[in-house]
């Protein structure tokens, strides 16, 4: 019987039955030796090996896995191309299918073990015992050793790469895998999910708009849905924080952003109920913080920034913009998270030498504004210098246009490759034609990705459906945490669980209980390594309304 079927007449125990009826029947199951491209039958694919891999020594569980290619062609540039993928098929299958989404430019094959994301590593699909299913997206990285630091967006000067990295690698490959289940198994699926953070949840959100009937749920965190204008933001950054000193690496210490972190925290902490580090009352913050608060009163004063730094930020959180004042990309919020690392990791200084030590943006983002989000696109060097100095000399006046631009040869820009074709008038239509649901999460101190672009989009989404779209599909905030996990944040939550219950029990989620990671060295001294709080859907607010300050218990989502 049909899954959805099942649920609309036996309801919120149907989840049970299919999980019994799965994991309970006689699956006319291959064995992993016999896996070939002639054994699975299925058009375009081509077996490069099987192998039976044991639980321990990685493996959380017992498995078969398939190392595989798909779409095969010579491109444009003359390079051999094809979707590189793995799909690994526990031997004790819950019945249950898990496209794994990427993260950064693809281009190579990550383990398919299905990270349940949030800062909690350690928790898996496979290891509950979902196949999972994770690929290149297209091409593959190293196959360009001499374009260096710019070796990984190089496949954008092929115009056809530059769509399988955009869409075209989830929509081939997802029925792709959901045979191979049949094929394997002797059974499809009952039920199949996406899961991606970062660019990945930006592929999750161009899935769940362009063939959302694939999937019963789509997780999605800090998603780059609108990659391109990102990428813009990223010059602005670079131009920005590089005037203060004439080295952006010194443009601000850890402890100038500490310094912002304290005053944000001064501003906005108590609006939630609760001084405690953490400001859940986002919109609010927004309306009271001042960043000259944060600037130096007198030469003596310790914890501060100058007049000079607080302009700079002041810049760079209202976003890029052209000469006619028409925003370019989205503004960003203010959060104590700002004084996490991998805020100045991405945005002013990395500790990797042969980046020297540039921070990621002006390094891997460079080249991917440079071969992937502009038309046409430019071959860069790729040489720290030369990956800077790209983003130095770009005209936000004058070339942010091109990630709107397409050609002869380049028949999609940027903007239709990379975004949801609806992401300026969100509906989501095939996924709740479906019955499919969405659960979202975003840093508040996303250095990469605007929460508050995700925040706008949901918005609009919610306008589209007269205040209703929670009824499939919710964003949750995460304040102080940084881009994916991180900062000084509750960022470890299981998201995926709720996205489960929610597609198979129909029991939607409501407030989620975050926890501090024993291994996030973000975390303040003075909060209790137990602590927990509760993550609320958007528009609600986690207030204080007494009782232990350390447990989620208690505060209310209102």
């Amino acid at each position: 019987m049909n899954k959805h079927i099942l649920l609309s007449k036996y309801g919120p125990r149907a989840g049970l039955l299919i999980a019994l009826s799965a994991t309970s029947s006689a699956y006319a199951q291959m064995s992993c030796p016999q896996v070939s491209t002639e054994a699975l039958g299925i058009t375009g694919v081509r077996v490069l090996s099987s192998e039976e891999v044991p639980a321990g020594a990685g493996s959380p569980i017992a498995h078969c896995r398939i190392d595989a290619l798909a779409a095969e062609r010579t491109g444009q540039d003359g390079h051999d191309y094809a979707i590189h993928f793995e799909i690994r098929l526990p031997d004790d299958w819950n019945g249950r299918f898990v496209h794994q989404f990427n993260g950064g430019n693809d281009g190579t094959v990550v383990p398919a073990f299905g990270p349940l994301l949030g800062g909690n590593t350690q928790r898996t699909a496979l290891g509950i015992g979902y196949a999972v299913l994770s690929s290149d997206a297209g091409h593959d990285g190293a196959s360009y050793p001499d374009a260096q630091l710019a070796a990984g967006s190089r496949f954008g000067l092929d115009p056809e790469a530059r769509l399988y990295y955009g869409y075209k690698a989830v929509e081939t490959l997802t029925p792709i895998g959901k045979q191979i289940l049949a094929s394997y198994y002797g059974e499809a699926p009952v039920s199949s999910y996406g899961i991606g953070c970062s660019n990945g949840g930006r592929h999750g959100m161009v899935a769940a708009s362009r063939f959302g009937d694939q999937f019963d749920g789509i997780l999605v965190g800090a998603p780059g849905f609108n990659l391109p204008k990102a990428a813009v933001q990223h010059a602005l950054d670079v131009q920005t924080l590089n005037a203060l000193t004439g080295d952006l690496r010194t443009s601000f210490s850890p402890a100038d952003l500490a310094a912002v972190g304290t005053a944000i925290n001064q501003s906005c902490d108590a609006l939630d109920g609760l001084e405690d580090g953490i400001v859940s009352d986002i919109a609010a913050c927004q309306e009271n913080f001042d960043i000259n608060t944060a600037v130096c009163q007198n030469d003596n004063q310790e914890q501060c920034i100058s007049e000079a730094q607080a302009q700079a930020l002041t810049t760079i959180f209202a976003g890029p913009r052209n000469a006619h004042g028409a925003q370019l990309y989205s503004e960003w919020a203010w959060d104590p998270g700002i004084s996490g690392s991998d805020w100045r990791f991405w945005k002013v200084q990395s500790p990797i030498p042969p980046w020297d030590n540039l921070p990621l943006i002006a390094v891997m983002g460079a080249s991917s504004l440079a071969q992937i989000f502009t038309t046409p696109p430019t071959k860069v060097d790729g040489d720290p210098d030369s990956l800077l100095n790209f983003l130095l000399d770009f005209d936000l006046n004058r070339d942010s246009w091109k990630i709107y631009k397409r050609n002869r040869n380049y028949r999609e820009s940027a903007m239709s490759f990379m975004t949801p074709p609806d992401a300026r008038n969100p509906k989501l239509k095939k996924l709740k034609r479906s019955g499919g649901k969405i659960i979202l999460f975003h840093g508040v101190s996303d250095p990469v990705f605007s929460y508050l672009d995700t925040e706008n989009w949901y918005r609009r989404l919610n306008r589209n459906y007269h205040g209703h779209a929670d009824r499939f599909a919710k964003l949750y905030p995460v304040p102080g945490m940084n881009h994916c996990s991180g900062g000084p944040a509750t960022d470890d939550f299981n998201l995926f669980e709720q996205l489960v219950n929610w597609v198979e029990n129909d029991q939607e989620p409501q407030s989620v209980t975050a926890k501090v990671r024993a291994d996030n060295p973000e975390v303040p001294a003075d909060w209790s390594p137990t602590r927990t709080r509760k993550l609320c859907p958007y528009p609600e607010v986690a207030t204080y309304v007494g009782g232990n300050p350390e447990s989620a218990d208690s505060f209310v989502c209102q």
